[in-house]
């Protein structure tokens, strides 16, 4: 079985709509493949509607985490969408999207870069918008050559000239939500230092006590040395290791499938979830 568990639609920051993507995932050979959008399911409907037969999808999302003034990712799997509490707190992020994309805008164009509202809300259509899509427009405007090339200091990187604060969960928060509606909890990219500061270890630990479930070990971000220095971690402290590709399309160089989850991982997340089952087939979500 080759499983991705961590992969965007339109629906967030992708270029895939929903439905492209699974049909691309199903092409690139996966057999699961998990929709992780930010801090939204909005996808979910109609990824399992459009979904080959073959492909499961595990519905989840990636939820926007600070602790301790480092920003960070938490992905949840399977956890029940209607659940009042989480659907608040992920309403509560999208919501400070807005501000902070025109915040950063007002930033950069103060740095003279002409970069318009209307230009980013064109990049992101119907999704919820964020850095990645200001990131498209300074690509579209010749500012930087492709969108990571923006996220550095000199741009929209953490404590950039052109960054802007946004709301996030408290993780320790994130991982008792997710938990509470029947979810798994696995930590993204958790050693990504090119992407800016990452949590110590010992907060790791401390979210393990809390409830976490996973770390994500198989990353483009993390090279064969952080990896393995993960997986000690990960046994130290009883935790799942996943693989996935954070695919985005065409706006990140990675493809679907380009590191994965082994499969009896896979099952183990699937045996630990109580707020919802993979999706199988040819569409139709079913939810305990």
């Amino acid at each position: 079985m080759r499983i991705d568990l961590h992969t965007h639609s339109t629906a967030s920051d992708g270029t895939d709509t929903p439905a492209e993507l699974v049909a691309n995932a199903a092409a690139a050979g996966l057999d699961v493949v998990a929709l992780t959008d930010h801090d939204t399911v909005g996808g979910h409907r109609e990824a399992a509607d459009a979904l080959p037969e073959g492909l499961t999808l595990v519905t989840g999302a990636e939820l926007s985490c600070r602790v301790d003034g480092v920003s960070m990712h938490l992905l949840a799997y399977l956890f029940d969408p209607a659940d009042a509490e989480l659907a608040q707190a992920r309403e509560r992020v999208r919501d400070d999207r807005v501000p902070r994309a025109r915040e950063m805008i007002r930033k950069l164009r103060a740095l003279d870069v002409p970069v318009t509202w209307e230009q980013v809300a064109r990049i992101a259509g119907d999704g919820s918008v964020g850095r990645p899509h200001v990131a498209a427009a300074l690509v579209e405007l010749g500012v930087v050559p492709t969108v990571s090339d923006a996220f550095t200091p000199e741009w929209l990187g953490h404590g950039g000239r052109a960054s802007a604060a946004k709301h996030e969960l408290d993780p320790f928060d994130a991982v008792r939500l997710v938990k509470a509606a029947g979810g798994v909890t696995v930590f993204a990219h958790p050693a990504a230092v090119k992407r800016g500061a990452v949590v110590p270890e010992s907060t790791i630990a401390a979210l393990a006590a809390a409830g976490l479930d996973g770390i994500e070990v198989d990353h483009m971000d993390h090279d064969g040395p952080t990896r393995a220095r993960l997986r000690g971690l990960a046994r130290e402290l009883d935790l799942l290791t996943t693989g996935s590709s954070d695919y985005h399309g065409s706006r990140k160089p990675i493809e679907l499938g380009a590191c994965t989850t082994d499969p009896e991982v896979y099952g183990e997340i699937t045996r630990r979830a109580t707020g919802a089952f993979p999706v199988p087939g040819a569409g139709g979500a079913v939810r305990r």
